[in-house]
């Protein structure tokens, strides 16, 4: 078989069974080819060195990337055609201290391919209710645990008559609805400065995939007092975490009260030994929040 028959035939599959993953990690003399399933990582087949390399240098050459450089990182990105079907392949590589690359192979689907299953579908409900509202609305949650789905599914369920658009690094869901942007450092497009890119266009929605850094949550409160909804992510451990991490990031005490509409927190459970399920835990008052944060915006938080 070619290796160009073997990776089609890996996508292909992988794209029936709603692979998110794909990785090519070195093993010895060996590659392993493992899949992530959203719920587990498993082993999808074995192959030798002069095997794998032929395979990553052609996922390079479709890419776009550099085949002669195999130690520093690279990014590319391919459109590929399934079943008539457009899908998404983000690759990234890096080589190991023996020189021997490594490569993930990330497939981005359509809204319409990424189901979502809650626990209690009141709750994705009272979330629509509270996007009726202006302001942001902050997702927090281990990686993996659907909170940019959610996010998604939320602002498809108002695009019908709203202006949304999108600021992620890398686009992770592709929705021909909205106007999707996404970060480039390299030439100067970083959260803030498609932010204030943004604000230009009069979007009804944002979407700005995560907060990161101060200018990104600054950026982000200003958007949402501004008068736009503003849906985004950030990493914290439960929902006080994430007033923690706003205020460590030197976000004023006031712009967070007027702001914040709701803080979810989401957590993955497993229904039937095979179907992911999500569990939002909702905070929309925070009429407590000045208790939480004393002095230049630092929290009292653990």
């Amino acid at each position: 078989m070619s290796i160009s028959n073997y990776f089609d035939n890996l996508i292909n599959q992988a794209v029936e069974e709603k692979i998110k993953d794909i990785y090519l990690l070195p093993i010895n003399e060996n590659y392993v080819v493992r899949e992530h399933t959203g719920m587990d990582i498993l082993n999808h087949d074995c192959i030798n060195y002069d095997k794998a390399t032929k395979l990553i240098n052609y996922c390079k050459y479709i890419a776009g990337m550099s085949i002669s450089e195999r130690r520093r990182p690279q990014i590319g990105s391919f459109e590929f055609v399934s079943n008539q079907k457009k899908f998404f392949l983000r690759f990234s590589s890096v080589g190991n201290y023996k020189n021997h690359e490594t490569m993930v192979i990330r497939i981005i689907y359509s809204l319409d391919d990424e189901t979502i299953n809650y626990d209690d579908e009141n709750q994705f409900h009272r979330l629509k209710e509270l996007a009726d509202q202006n302001g942001m609305i902050i997702f927090a949650g281990k990686t993996g645990s659907g909170k940019t789905t959610s996010i998604y599914h939320l602002a498809n369920a108002m695009s019908r008559n709203k202006l949304i658009m999108s600021i992620e690094d890398p686009v992770e869901i592709i929705d021909t609805n909205f106007l999707q942007l996404q970060v480039n450092e390299s030439a100067d497009m970083g959260y803030d400065e498609l932010i204030k890119v943004g604000l230009r266009s009069r979007p009804d929605v944002f979407i700005i995939g995560e907060i990161r850094d101060a200018n990104t949550a600054k950026s982000a409160i200003r958007a949402s007092l501004s008068g736009h909804l503003v849906l985004t992510t950030i990493h914290a451990r439960n929902i006080d975490g994430v007033i923690n991490r706003l205020s460590q990031l030197g976000c004023d005490y006031d712009d967070l009260f007027n702001c914040l509409n709701a803080v979810v927190f989401q957590k993955l459970s497993i229904k039937n030994q095979k179907e992911l399920s999500v569990n939002m835990d909702i905070r929309n008052d925070f009429k407590d929040l000045k208790e939480r944060i004393i002095g230049n915006g630092k929290a009292i938080i653990e």
